[in-house]
């Protein structure tokens, strides 16, 4: 039975986006009384056209040319010509989900009383959405404002029957025939409609969502990672008692050290070096876990609350009121957006440096308390696991190279009418990729870590820790014998973080 998700354009939840997102028999409907509302709304910018005020974006130009009076026998013609003016993105296209969460985003926020759409504008969206049918969307050529201009026109231009779909095989099939295929008629844009449909952040927002939940998910698995090479390295989780953090309560940092001690209980490891190990204390990269990934939790519930706000924000422009007003302001600009993203993009680099520094501990003799050389039976004739560090390593630089935020690199445009602009999109494109390092930097750490627990073998790491091993073995994962290629073995983990499969839940 398949799942419906009621927009009211004030309760779509990030649960939400993410199930509609991945799951294409989710149904996406508009709720009956917000589309009353939304006609109610219509009829008041109608009202103000047949009064003959002046609206920008309606019976003006745009931008720099919100001037020019547009005379009323055009006006139909005018939103139609910002639409395909403004599908000028360029670059690979953005992924499925992106899009699926995109439209419905869009579709939700036009449902807003301040948009002053006809109810038919969103019907015909959430039809295409339903019929399957995907906008090819570019993903490049959007600064976040006025919004994802470009992103959102290329989903527009669909919607008339222009532009193109995505096919099944990933090639671009023209929206026309598509259409037409699906029983759609195309949509024809009126008063405000184009300008409606384009101010709007929901292309960074879509990314950001879905970054976060993935960033969600990754966190739990970095935790269970740290927890398995704590295991394999012979650490002590002293530093996670609770009164330590309890005089530091930072949440994620609490939440953290709390997951790990969950992770860790009743350890046959611990209890065999607890007397007679000469060690007083642990390297940062096993003691100060609960510091690091706590900040980097912190980060992530953070760009979460930007996330849940947006979600059911009105981010078109002009707003329409319930007195009649219709205010031209600049809710469509995406820095709250675009920072969240580079935020993430700081956080997810630290996880990932931090469980490099852990692999080089599980592999390096000199710091792997016992354990042999790369984490090989025969050192030497073997290589063992000696380039996975190195490949973690390249990931980490990587990551690294691209957290210069770009929400500060503001390049003017629109004859330096849109003179300060967030560059959300770029920031979304950097954090994906950096997520994306993420999860295999975290598949080198789950591979040396359980390595590492085979060669501690008959002694039994913590339950939760078992856990994560047997997964790890169940998955498809065989102990390191003689030297095969790590790719395959890396890639399969990415795959199980990626699917959630590695994190423990609490």
């Amino acid at each position: 039975m398949s799942t419906t998700i009621n927009l009211t354009g004030d309760s779509l939840t990030l649960a939400q986006v993410v199930q509609l997102a991945r799951d294409p028999s989710v149904k996406v409907v508009a709720a009956p009384a917000a589309r009353e509302r939304l006609a109610a709304s219509r009829a008041s910018v109608e009202r103000a056209l047949a009064g003959g005020a002046t609206i920008y974006g309606i019976n003006t130009g745009f931008g720099k040319l919100a001037n020019v009076r547009i005379a009323a026998d055009q006006l139909d013609q005018l939103q139609v010509n910002l639409v395909r003016s403004h599908a000028a993105g360029v670059g690979a296209p953005l992924p499925k989900d992106v899009v699926r969460a995109m439209m419905a985003l869009r579709a939700n926020v036009l449902l807003r009383p301040t948009s002053g759409v006809r109810p038919a504008l969103v019907d015909q969206l959430l039809a295409v959405l339903a019929a399957g049918l995907i906008p090819l969307v570019p993903e490049q050529g959007s600064v976040g404002a006025s919004g994802d201009l470009a992103p959102l026109a290329h989903v527009a231009l669909t919607l008339m029957g222009e532009g193109e779909f995505l096919g099944e095989d990933g090639r671009a099939i023209p929206a026309g025939p598509a259409l037409a295929k699906a029983g759609l008629t195309p949509y024809a844009f009126g008063p405000k409609e184009g300008l409606a449909f384009l101010n709007g952040t929901q292309a960074q927002t879509s990314l950001l969502a879905l970054i976060v939940h993935d960033s969600e998910q990754l966190w739990r698995t970095a935790i269970g990672a740290a927890a398995m090479s704590l295991e394999a390295l012979r650490g002590t989780p002293t530093p996670l008692d609770p009164r330590i953090h309890a005089n530091r309560p930072h949440p994620g940092q609490i939440k953290a050290a709390a997951l790990m001690r969950e992770l860790l209980a009743e350890s046959e490891i611990r209890e065999s070096h607890r007397e007679n190990d000469p060690r007083v204390q642990d390297a940062y990269s096993l003691r100060c876990t609960p510091q690091v990934l706590g900040a980097c939790w912190d980060a992530i519930a953070f760009a979460r609350g930007v996330v849940d706000i947006e979600l059911n924000a009105s981010t078109d422009n002009p707003l329409v009121f319930d007195n009649g007003d219709v205010l031209s302001g600049g809710n469509f600009h995406g820095q709250p957006v675009a920072q969240a993203l580079d935020f993430l993009a700081t956080a997810l680099t630290t996880l990932q440096a931090l469980a490099e520094r852990r692999v080089e501990r599980l592999v390096n003799p000199d710091l792997s308390q016992g354990l042999p050389a790369f984490l090989t039976h025969d050192p030497g004739l073997h290589s063992g696991y000696m380039m996975v560090q190195i490949t973690a390593a390249s990931l980490v630089a990587e990551s690294r190279a691209l957290c210069m935020p770009a929400s500060i690199g503001s390049i003017p445009t629109d004859a330096n009418q849109e003179d300060f602009v967030p560059m959300g999109m770029a920031a979304a494109y950097k954090a994906r990729r950096i997520l994306a390092n993420g999860e295999r930097v975290l598949a080198t750490e789950l591979l040396c870590g359980a390595q590492g627990l085979e060669l501690l073998k008959p002694l039994r790491p913590g339950k939760g820790v078992q856990k994560i091993f047997d997964r790890i073995r169940a998955g498809g994962l065989e102990p390191l014998g003689a030297d095969r290629p790590p790719t395959p073995d890396m890639e399969l983990l990415r795959g199980l973080i990626a699917a959630g499969e590695m994190a423990p839940q609490g």
